[in-house]
């Protein structure tokens, strides 16, 4: 065999073994590799924006932005002079119980009227028609002293429907957390819009995107280490809360919501982090690499063998050789 057929044989074989070794080595990474972190962003858990039912003037605010608000705490009054003035009149009303003592004496005499009508007419002393009077005297009386009762009820209800127009008139907070915006001022009028803005910052919701790839590695209950991107801000852990079950087709992802504690707000909302998923449970999630030897031998029955044919020059071999199968 001459110098350049051998020449060309060895380079060939070297680029065929060159290949081979990078199609093994590289048919799956190393599993020494971790998972990249994911960017995440950290929102309040919550947030609504508060306003009144009723249309009014704005009369106090009591809170600022960035104000801490326990729940059910008043945050804003409008003006109420006159559903001030209606309560307190349904209130008197609703106290007077003058008529239902009238009536109440009216029916005590009328029973004593009836018993003395029984006692005498077992006597023979008036007639059966005084007795009958007397009944319907009495029944008059029970009548009455009833519908005292009922007005009295309906005054004490009345009282109860102007406070309730008066709360309407204040606005409180629906939770605990933090004042995020002011939209008015004392004295303005308002009808529709929006006055305040309070958020729920403990706990912190966290929103991932995972790739599809990845999807059946995290489930709810898993912890997540969480790195906000806040200088000086630690590692934090944060819990999974919900994964979602309809895939993003547009970005090949799904969203991950996580719940992460923040007592006494350490970290501010709005931070933008990186979300390492837990390593183990995703590499049991994806088929493990295999063997070299299984990758380099046929994958199938039917595969064909890698077989390369090196044509010698003409003179130098009477026929074609080929190279053993890798």
């Amino acid at each position: 065999m001459g110098t350049a057929a051998r020449l060309r044989r060895a380079g060939i074989l070297s680029l065929a073994l060159a290949a081979g070794c990078a199609w093994a080595a590289g048919a799956a990474p190393s599993p020494a590799a971790g998972p990249k972190p994911l960017g995440c962003l950290i929102e309040p858990d919550r947030s609504a924006d508060l306003g009144s039912q009723v249309i009014g003037v704005v009369g106090q605010v009591r809170v600022e932005r960035g104000d801490r608000v326990d729940a059910n705490e008043v945050l804003v009054t409008l003006r109420s002079e006159v559903e001030s003035a209606n309560a307190r009149v349904a209130a008197s009303r609703a106290q007077v119980d003058a008529d239902m003592l009238a009536a109440r004496a009216n029916l005590d005499l009328a029973q004593q009227k009836f018993n003395r009508a029984e006692a005498l007419v077992a006597q023979n002393f008036v007639s059966a028609q005084a007795v009958e009077q007397a009944r319907g005297e009495l029944e008059v009386a029970r009548q009455k002293l009833n519908q005292s009762a009922s007005e009295q009820q309906i005054s004490r209800d009345e009282h109860r429907v102007a406070v309730a127009q008066m709360a309407l008139r204040t606005v409180r907070a629906p939770f605990a957390g933090v004042v995020v915006e002011r939209f008015v001022n004392a004295g303005e009028r308002v009808e529709e819009k929006p006055m305040l803005r309070v958020a729920v910052i403990d706990p912190l919701r966290v929103e991932l995107m995972v790739p599809t790839s990845q999807y059946g590695s995290i489930a709810a209950g898993d912890k997540v280490t969480i790195r906000p991107e806040l200088p000086g801000a630690e590692p934090v852990v944060a819990t999974v809360r919900t994964v979602d079950t309809v895939l993003d087709a547009a970005s090949n992802s799904f969203r991950v919501r996580l719940t992460l504690p923040n007592p006494d707000y350490r970290l501010p909302a709005g931070l933008r982090c990186k979300a390492e998923l837990p390593a183990a449970k995703i590499a049991a999630a994806k088929p493990g690499p295999a063997p070299a030897a299984q990758r380099l031998a046929p994958a199938a029955a039917g595969a064909q063998p890698l077989r390369l044919k090196l044509e010698t020059e003409a003179g130098d071999a009477p026929a074609a050789r080929q190279v053993p199968s890798l």
